[in-house]
């Protein structure tokens, strides 16, 4: 498929009013910029979320969060020696936290888009399907387009597509989606694609300009405004020390902090579980890659791209 085709296949897709192609060896003249979508970000690959089951891990932790005043009955009766009573109390807080726990362990997660940077190539399952792409030689298309609803003005996207290959049949090809377009701009879509520049070609960390570093404070700054759940209690914490630090401690607290402090405290066991438990899922759904992906993103892999593997077999 030619890159010309593509680009006439974004125009008719989005409508778009601006198609740029972004190379894996040309900088786009913006700062490298994570858009918290990243799902692991190591020394050897960088996987991207796909979408889908964000949130798993919400109804075990909300289950969890409900069974606490049952187990501690359980433990009230136990300690008074009704040993009967607290049997009964865990027979009906034990399923309330094990069954959705189980159930969403077990549920697989969409696979992630990965950027294997030790063979430089690009993995994505479609439905089972295998697609892969040589990260030399790459393009991505970036299209900026406009959506106007019926109760807002117009709302500028942009998207950010690269093309892949089914792995053993080439002529089958599909253009993914590097996150969501709705609410990105052009340019935060060319500082995403110097983020995953950066990585392939000077990673795994690189300072602010997108430079090889030895340092990965850059990257964890940048992978720190990715929060997950069990996060929002101590931001909401390091905002209002801030607020406090600026007034010198006069008139800094607001009820909106106050609401917010209360309500992330409240919830923070039933989070600190939703983590864990998208935490299994996800290490579940990984050995559901075919083996010859799995053995390339270990360290000790072997470093031949799936197209190599291609070739020799039409060889």
């Amino acid at each position: 498929m030619a890159l010309d085709d593509l680009v006439r296949q974004a125009n008719t897709k989005y409508g778009a009013s601006k198609t740029t192609t972004l190379s894996f060896d040309q900088s786009t003249g913006q700062l490298p910029m994570e858009l918290f979508i990243t799902d692991e970000h190591s020394e050897h690959f960088l996987s991207l979320k796909t979408g889908g089951d964000t949130d798993r891990g919400l109804i075990t932790g909300l289950m969890a969060l409900g069974s606490i005043p049952c187990f501690l009955i359980a433990l009230w009766l136990l300690a008074t020696g009704n040993y009967e009573g607290a049997s009964n109390g865990l027979i009906v807080a034990v399923p309330l936290v094990a069954i959705p726990f189980l159930w969403e362990t077990f549920r697989r997660l969409p696979l992630p888009i990965i950027f294997n940077r030790r063979t430089r190539e690009i993995y994505y399952d479609n439905n089972g399907e295998l697609y892969h792409a040589p990260w030399d030689g790459l393009k991505a298309l970036t299209c900026e387009f406009q959506m106007v609803g019926p109760y807002t003005a117009g709302m500028t996207n942009a998207s950010l597509e690269i093309l892949v290959h089914q792995f053993g049949n080439a002529e089958n090809a599909l253009m993914i989606s590097l996150g969501t377009p709705m609410g990105k701009t052009l340019d935060m879509q060319k500082g995403f694609w110097e983020y995953i520049r950066s990585y392939m070609n000077n990673g795994p960390w690189f300072d602010e300009n997108g430079n090889p570093s030895d340092s990965d404070k850059f990257v964890k700054t940048q992978l720190a405004s990715n929060l997950k759940q069990s996060g929002f209690l101590g931001h909401t914490r390091k905002v209002i020390a801030e607020k406090k630090a600026a007034a010198k401690g006069k008139n800094y607290l607001s009820g909106i902090d106050v609401a917010m402090l209360l309500g992330n405290l409240f919830f923070h066991p039933s989070s600190l579980i939703q983590d864990f438990t998208y935490k299994i899922a996800n290490r579940r759904s990984r050995n559901h890659w075919p083996k010859i992906v799995l053995e390339r993103l270990r360290c000790d892999g072997p470093s031949s791209r799936l197209i190599d593997l291609e070739k020799e077999a039409d060889s």
